[in-house]
């Protein structure tokens, strides 16, 4: 089997606040829905640098203590996403790129199914990485 242009991967930030409430933005672009801060891995970089490079464009701040907690593949649109469980600084204040009009803390209750289902892989990790379909 050969590789294909239309494979996509991402690197995504699963980030909770002191309530396990989930940030979430809201996109500009496509669908306008709420997702994770993150985007796609660009040829030559590895997920820790996409993930490191989208949140910095994304939230304004640098993301720390990144733990890859699993990947997930969604068949819909034919990608994988890498979620590493992360913290921010309580003293950085989160400035939106162009890229997002709003962002909100998110209980989990609240999250899509497979959303859902990352959120409880990254709170309950003990460190083997989940891979699940969607």
């Amino acid at each position: 089997m050969g590789i294909h242009d239309t494979f996509r991967f991402g690197s995504h930030a699963m980030i909770f606040n002191a309530e396990n409430k989930v940030l979430l933005l809201k996109r500009t672009y496509g669908n306008k829905g709420w997702s994770l801060p993150g985007g796609g891995v660009d040829p030559g970089e590895t997920i820790h640098q996409a993930l490191f490079r989208e949140c910095r464009e994304e939230l304004g701040i640098d993301v720390i203590d990144p733990v890859l907690t699993g990947i997930y593949y969604h068949s819909k649109i034919n990608t994988q996403a890498a979620i590493f469980r992360c913290n921010i600084s309580d003293d950085d204040k989160i400035v939106l790129s162009s890229e997002h009009s709003a962002l909100r803390w998110v209980d989990l209750a609240e999250l899509s199914e497979s959303q859902q289902i990352r959120a409880e892989d990254a709170i309950h990790f003990q460190g083997q990485v989940y891979s699940r379909t969607f």
